[in-house]
């Protein structure tokens, strides 16, 4: 007869010697008997999970695709060792798939009135909060037979905040704008709004920037030097209405616009401009305003955590007479939104001519590259009806792009990772020509 599962865990406890046993009452409780003071004795000498001290510390923020690490200590106060299992639970976007089980869970041991400190390393796929949930502890005896579990919370939160891929143009952008500001001998062609110096005429130069006047009393051609005028005000406005929620690649069209804001509003603080972010949709998700160019960044980097595309058709109009209200003076507002030829010509054409008797617009839209993808495939019967079908979307946007130009409107359509640099690139050349 085969050995039953209590019989073969005694035997190999060496409680029995191994062979066939025919189970009995006496049988019973000679095997039962040990067992169940085995395991009092282990549950007793288990450490008591109520009373122990949980703590946390660590990184508070983490730009999304970075690593934050939170380190939680805990206490043993009882007078038996702590020998545990711990699992700190997080919200599933904390973690790259597969990696929750080796990352949250602990094993450690901890002395009578010691304490302990566990880093859980974080690595959130989303933006947004954060925040920690429970924490079970599993407490063993030291035959490790039976165990005390139980539950605590140490509350925390991590943002996440938007990663900010763009920063790597931010150098380029610099040294063009300190072209335009006369800070280098790179000579540029247009022309400020704020007289700064004369110099020398080198061949290339604008000849309306002649001094004639200067020239006349020397020797050389002299040449008035422009740069831009400072202290403007920029009105960054992302739509966060349900065309921000379209994905393009593997983020929804509001990461970009978002990218694309910080590139534009760490550029327009480094200039003297002043920046302010107010984030609609059928009313203010987000507002910032008010901030010096060290603290603007950091304002609208936190801000834009915890905006989220919200499935609703964005009111125009409500839209338009917050933008007033946020900019009563002359700015330069850059609405970031989508270039669809419906929400355009049923929304904001009919409002554009109260955004533009006062301010300079500038539009900035996230356009599909999968979409010029299509437009190129040739080959068989389905690739040419696709192209048919993204020749005539592309051409849809142009139309509408044409339409906001027509009105005056700055139009910037470009893919994902071309948006923030050719946004940048708006904003110098309407610097350049004096428009802010």
């Amino acid at each position: 007869m085969a050995l039953t599962g209590r019989a073969a865990l005694l035997a190999a406890l060496g409680s029995l010697p191994v062979g066939i046993w025919e189970p009995s009452w006496t049988g019973i409780l000679a095997v039962n008997a040990p067992l169940a003071v085995a395991c009092a004795c282990d549950f007793a000498l288990a450490a008591p999970v109520r009373h122990l001290g949980l703590t946390r510390s660590g990184d508070t923020s983490v730009r999304l695709g970075d690593t934050a690490d939170v380190t939680l200590t805990l206490t043993n106060p009882s007078r038996r060792p702590l020998r545990a299992r711990l699992r700190d639970a997080w919200p599933p976007s904390s973690w790259q798939p597969g990696t929750e089980t080796t990352a949250s869970r602990h094993r450690l041991t901890v002395p009578p009135g010691e304490r302990r400190r566990l880093t859980t390393r974080l690595r959130p796929t989303r933006r947004g909060d954060r925040q920690a949930d429970r924490i079970t502890i599993r407490s063993y005896g030291p035959l490790g037979l039976f165990a005390r579990q139980g539950t605590h919370k140490a509350p925390w939160t991590v943002r996440v905040l938007p990663p900010f891929t763009s920063r790597k143009h931010l150098p380029s952008k610099l040294a063009r704008l300190r072209e335009l500001d006369g800070r280098t001998s790179v000579l540029t062609r247009g022309e400020g709004t704020e007289f700064d110096s004369l110099r020398e005429y080198v061949p290339g130069d604008d000849t309306r920037s002649i001094d004639w006047r200067a020239t006349a009393r020397q020797t050389t051609v002299a040449v008035r030097t422009w740069r831009p005028e400072r202290d403007r005000h920029i009105l960054l406005v992302l739509d966060t209405g349900r065309t921000s929620a379209g994905r393009v690649g593997d983020a929804p069209r509001l990461d970009a616009s978002m990218d694309a804001a910080l590139l534009l509003a760490a550029l327009a603080s480094r200039a003297g401009d002043r920046v302010d972010l107010l984030a609609y949709d059928r009313k203010v998700r987000a507002l910032v305003q008010g901030r010096t160019a060290g603290d603007v960044l950091p304002a609208l980097v936190n801000a834009m955590a915890t905006l989220e595309p919200e499935l609703v058709e964005t009111d125009a109009r409500g839209l338009a007479a917050t933008a007033l209200r946020t900019s009563p003076r002359r700015s330069l507002i850059v609405l970031l939104t989508t270039l669809d030829a419906a929400p355009i010509e049923e929304g904001l054409l009919p409002v554009l001519s109260q955004l533009t008797q006062r301010h300079t617009l500038l539009l900035a839209s996230v356009a599909d590259p999968h979409i010029t993808d299509m437009a190129k495939a040739r080959g068989d019967v389905d690739a040419v009806y696709e192209a048919a079908a993204a020749a005539q979307a592309q051409s849809e946007r142009h139309r509408t792009a044409e339409q906001l130009r027509r009105h005056g409107v700055t139009v910037v359509d470009a893919t994902p990772d071309d948006l923030a640099p050719a946004l940048a690139d708006a904003y110098l050349a309407l610097k350049s020509a004096g428009r802010l």
